[in-house]
């Protein structure tokens, strides 16, 4: 009788979906934040090997944040942190509001102010490539929009202090951001002050900071509208004077009326407190980002002559 022929080599087989256990899956999500059939596809993808399929999803999250990336992001929330005299302050942008009360896009925030620390320059391409619980700030964002599903941008930050003054910071709604730096006082103070700029958002600190420019451009404009009067010039100059320390009073910080008291202004404020004013920082969630605007009329009446 003829020999029996041998068994032909078996291919190596892909695991099915069978092979897989509900706990690795599980794991896997715990591990990366992907969702249930994407854990699950990918360690069936790569035979059951959990760290390449964790490697898998995050090839997949990264495309993920590139298709994700064009879409416009104007809600957010500002993250502070502060050490050794140093406070910074973050932005970062979602899509929608929903998802800035997020758990995971809030650890993120707070995640990369604390990183923003040991960042100098202002720099996002430094902060990017910093390190945050084992990855970079950039990977954990491109996990977080793979998770998520939304356009996330760590948009800018910006920091003050150092080892000769006192910083405080205060974040309104998570939306509006402030740090004020002084000299002298204490944080609580500087703190106070900084509820006061997210109110009244000042253009200035203090009159130095006003440019020579918009100064000029406004006595020009006061001094035409005081010729208006059929005053005499020398008057009239001094009328002029008279309305810029007014106008300098208005647009400057030190000299505006202290809104938690309205008894003193903030620079008697400081001076009574024996501090003087350095500067402050104040950002606002969205500010200059131009948002779509849906108008549903205009995108039915589309949609309908599309099919006429």
């Amino acid at each position: 009788a003829p020999a029996a022929e041998a068994p032909a080599p078996v291919a190596e087989e892909k695991p099915t979906g069978g092979e897989v256990s509900v706990s690795m899956i599980k794991e896997l999500r715990e591990a990366t934040g992907a969702g249930m059939m994407d854990c699950k596809k990918a360690l069936i993808e790569n035979g059951g090997d959990a760290e390449a399929a964790s490697e898998y999803l995050r090839k997949k999250g990264l495309a993920q944040a590139d298709k994700k990336a064009a879409r416009v992001a104007a809600e957010g929330r500002i993250s502070v942190a502060s050490k050794d005299g140093k406070a910074v302050m973050v932005e970062i942008n979602c899509e929608t509001d929903f998802v800035a009360k997020d758990g995971s896009f809030l650890s993120f925030g707070d995640s990369v102010a604390n990183a923003a620390l040991d960042v100098g320059n202002e720099d996002t391409d430094a902060l990017a490539s910093t390190d945050i619980d084992g990855s970079t700030v950039e990977e954990t964002r491109q996990a977080l929009v793979s998770k998520i599903g939304e356009n996330i941008q760590v948009r800018r930050f910006v920091g003050r202090g150092g080892s000769d003054s006192t910083v405080g910071s205060y974040v309104h709604m998570n939306r509006i951001g402030v740090l004020v730096e002084i000299e002298g006082g204490s944080t609580g103070l500087a703190e106070d002050i900084a509820m006061h700029v997210a109110a009244m958002n000042p253009p200035f600190a203090v009159p130095d900071e006003v440019p020579g420019d918009v100064l000029e451009k406004e006595r020009n404009i006061l001094k035409a509208q005081a010729l208006e009067s059929g005053k005499p010039a020398e008057i009239v100059d001094k009328m002029v004077e008279g309305r810029i320390r007014k106008y300098l009073e208005e647009i400057c910080l030190v000299s505006q009326t202290y809104v938690k008291t309205n008894d003193k202004t903030v620079g008697k404020l400081l001076e009574e407190n024996g501090a003087k004013m350095v500067g402050f920082t104040r950002i606002e969630v969205g500010e200059g980002i131009e948002k779509k605007e849906d108008n549903f009329a205009e995108e039915v009446a589309a949609m309908a002559a599309g099919k006429a």
